[in-house]
């Protein structure tokens, strides 16, 4: 005789979180960001960049830097910006030296080589994702001969994709190393606010005063909808980059819904405030995540982003409650505060991931 029927009780799945630590994208806007939007789209304005929203974002830029002479511009990404700086400074014959961990490198699908119509990148290794003037000079020298890709220019992220940040006195002896051999400068600025914020250093002091030529400003990971500003501070190396963003569909004609939140966040202070709370959010991350057993900090927490070594089952317990973040390799995963972040969530994370550790 057949047992009676028991039904399995229900067992609904665990909530999602709330809020989640894969990504600085995965934010909404912050109000500042949006309320200058709103201020640009009631009215009418000339497309393509030609209004008065546009020249005080690109004003609002330039004064941040102390740098009137600088020639600003605003496109929908940060890939859009590195590719297109990059091929501004680089002719298609020639190289851009950069870590082998860069975001133009790894994560951009060829966008710099394809723009730049053949610019070879070159990637030495590094010991932390972060290059150094004996790198560069390696680099350089393997780089001699008639059909060799001559380096033009040298791309460094500040802070780095590891999220370690270069001092000052190391992005002046790149630069003293770039400026000495003939190379410029670019400086790959995604989380650019997050350094200013770490280092407690002026916009300028990071950057053309300690020798960068160019800077791709990151806007979208910091509480915006979109965009990064592109910053040339001789505006000499500008020449045909406006071009190069009208060819590559970056020249928006609705121009003000990009430029307008950068002089709302920037007047506003809101562009620092958010970088500092999410840098102090993943200190507070890192450690709740130190004081768990059987995990442990990848490298030093210097800015918004948190790498943690961690076993893979922990790591799939996590993701099967809900929480998102990235898988990088080795048993490393990332997890990434933002402007938005609360102490709850951490609290919540932090909890789970005790759990998932103890089981």
């Amino acid at each position: 005789m057949n047992p009676p029927f028991q039904p399995v009780p229900h067992q609904p799945a665990a909530p999602t979180p709330t809020q989640q630590f894969g990504s600085d994208h995965d934010t909404g806007l912050c109000p500042q960001a949006l309320e200058a939007i709103n201020r640009a789209a009631s009215a009418s304005a000339p497309p393509y960049g030609d209004d008065a929203w546009t020249r005080l974002g690109a004003k609002a830029v330039a004064d941040l830097f102390a740098a009137p002479q600088a020639r600003v511009f605003f496109v929908f990404s940060g890939a859009a910006a590195n590719a297109l700086v990059l091929a501004t400074l680089c002719p298609p014959y020639c190289s851009i030296i950069a870590s082998e961990i860069a975001h133009a490198d790894t994560s951009e699908r060829g966008a710099t080589e394809f723009f730049s119509g053949g610019a070879k990148l070159v990637t030495p290794p590094t010991q932390d994702g972060k290059l150094t003037p004996a790198a560069i000079t390696q680099a350089m020298r393997r780089a001699r001969g008639p059909g060799a890709s001559t380096p033009a220019v040298v791309s460094i992220s500040q802070p780095t994709e590891n999220g370690l940040l270069y001092s000052l006195d190391e992005i002046r002896a790149i630069a003293n190393a770039c400026h000495d051999n003939g190379l410029r400068l670019h400086m790959d600025g995604a989380r650019f606010a997050n350094a200013v914020a770490a280092l407690e250093c002026t916009p300028a002091a990071m950057t053309w005063q300690s020798g960068v030529d160019a800077l791709s400003f990151g806007g979208a990971r910091n509480g915006m909808a979109m965009g990064d500003a592109v910053v040339f501070f001789t505006p000499q190396l500008a020449q045909g980059f406006a071009e190069r963003a009208m060819q590559a569909g970056q020249m928006a004609a609705r121009m003000r819904l990009l430029s307008a939140p950068w002089r709302g966040m920037l007047q506003s202070g809101a562009w620092l405030a958010n970088a500092r709370h999410a840098n102090a959010s993943a200190q507070a991350l890192a450690q709740a995540i130190t004081a768990l057993d059987g995990v442990e900090l990848a490298w030093p927490v210097q800015s918004n982003t948190v790498f943690a070594l961690m076993p893979e089952h922990v790591a799939n317990t996590l993701r099967a409650q809900g929480w998102r973040f990235h898988t990088l390799f080795g048993g490393v995963y990332r997890f990434v505060c933002a402007w938005d972040t609360r102490a709850d969530s951490i609290t919540a994370l932090a909890a789970d991931l005790r759990r998932s550790t103890q089981g």
